[in-house]
């Protein structure tokens, strides 16, 4: 028979291993990673399974470590063999227009040909400015050969060069902008007109010189690039003459004029007659030798005029400037 004591000591040991129960059953606490604090957000670092991270993964001490940028969609794109074969493809395309540009162009201005022209030294230059200011008492006048090419400029001074000319045109145009600066008349438009203006004469000029050769069956030696060569020193002469008009106004502009008109005339006289009067045999009796004296002649009469056209109305303005300040 069950006592009332023996009830109540049962009951104490069924909620008693009630209580024991629960307590096993009860979730273990959360454990945290990285050794920090709670986790506030869900791990997502396998959301983007795609995204390659160079260096290492993240872990513990993930704060001090540095990791690469992700990769883009571009690479694999340009990991893409048929890509590869495109862009290859493409700069084969890019290497044979180049040299289709290159040939077309070598059949108007040859590179190559256009160096010989440049090919100069300071020696060279020196030599050539004093020739054509002081030609009278130079002796030797012909062109020297190397297997039937010419030698380049710096060993020949009677061989035609670009860089004078050149190197004269621009500083033509600088002092024009000069003399217009000081007659309060200069615009960036005036170095224009007058750039324009030289090269215009000098395309005229050189285009009747190789009609007239044409016409008069004249044979000669002579390239285009020679004669643009020789109808450009004469803005060497033109510089000179600007300058004295700076110092001695308009008569010392028209006396260096006058004397640089004879020692060009001199100069191109004494340096074409080796190229035009020696080959030109077109007949027995002379007749082309006379048609290429004649044409000769005019070239050098020309010259001095194209001068004084092209600064006539920089030295004058300068003369009546003078003029009204005194």
């Amino acid at each position: 028979m069950i006592t009332s004591n023996n009830f109540t000591s049962a009951i104490k040991i069924r909620l008693q291993g009630g209580r024991r129960s629960r307590q096993q059953k009860q979730p273990l606490p959360p454990q945290y990673g990285y050794g920090q604090g709670p986790q506030f957000f869900d791990d997502t670092t396998n959301i983007y399974p795609n995204l390659q991270f160079q260096g290492q993964p993240p872990g513990p001490g993930w704060n001090n470590q540095t990791f690469g940028q992700p990769s883009f969609p571009g690479q694999q794109i340009l990991g893409d063999p048929m890509a590869a074969m495109a862009m290859q493809y493409g700069q084969t395309l890019a290497g044979q227009g180049k040299v289709i540009v290159n040939e077309k162009l070598e059949k108007f201005v040859s590179v190559s040909k256009l160096k010989y022209y440049f090919a100069v030294d300071t020696a060279y230059v020196a030599k050539k400015l004093g020739l054509i200011f002081f030609p009278f008492t130079h002796s030797d006048w012909s062109v020297h050969y190397n297997q039937e090419e010419p030698v380049a400029p710096r060993y020949d001074i009677n061989a035609p060069d670009l860089y004078i000319p050149s190197m004269a045109f621009v500083t033509y145009i600088l002092t024009a902008g000069y003399l217009l600066g000081t007659q309060n008349k200069f615009s960036p438009e005036q170095l224009g007109i007058h750039a324009s203006s030289a090269l215009a004469w000098l395309t005229i000029e050189l285009a009747i010189i190789l009609l007239a050769l044409y016409v008069l069956n004249i044979g000669n030696s002579l390239k285009v690039l020679d004669l643009t060569a020789f109808c450009s020193y004469k803005y060497v002469c033109m510089i000179a003459a600007v300058l004295a008009s700076l110092i001695f106004s308009s008569l010392g502009y028209f006396a260096v004029l006058c004397y640089c008109s004879l020692s060009l005339d001199f100069f191109l006289l004494r340096t074409l007659r080796v190229s035009l009067l020696s080959q030109s045999t077109s007949d027995h009796y002379g007749g082309g030798s006379r048609r290429s004296l004649y044409l000769l002649l005019v070239l050098c009469v020309v010259q001095p005029f194209i001068m004084y056209w092209l600064t006539r109305h920089l030295v004058l303005d300068v003369g009546v400037q003078s003029n009204v300040m005194e």
